[in-house]
């Protein structure tokens, strides 16, 4: 076999495979959830389960609008919110990717509590 005829038959198979793989990064809704649920347990020490603090120095997060959670979170990764308790999320935020922040923001404007007023 060519040199050339490999070339095109390997080329035939990225161009085939290439729609499933696009297919394969898509999440459902419930998905996103289930992974922003799971990377959030960490913000449970501070912000409360399901995004409500029992501390008052601390926000809710829960109902939070998810561009606003995500600039947030960009905010303290390039430290440029540095008041009250700002050192805490630096150092929090500065491990974050881009999807890490979108599903934390998923996350957290979409979770309910019961019989929780906001």
């Amino acid at each position: 076999m060519s040199f050339i005829l490999s070339i095109k038959r390997f080329l035939f198979v990225v161009l085939l495979a290439t729609p499933l793989v696009a297919f394969a990064d898509e999440i459902t809704p419930e998905q996103q959830f289930e992974i922003g649920k799971q990377k959030a347990l960490v913000c449970v020490t501070c912000h409360g389960v399901d995004g409500i603090s029992t501390t008052e120095t601390y926000p809710n997060l829960q109902g939070q609008k998810q561009q606003y959670l995500i600039a947030a979170l960009k905010a303290y990764k390039q430290n440029q919110r540095i008041d009250g308790l700002a050192i805490l999320m630096q150092g929090y935020a500065k491990h974050l990717s881009d999807q890490d922040m979108r599903d934390l923001a998923y996350y957290f404007s979409h979770v309910k509590t019961e019989n929780h007023d906001q």
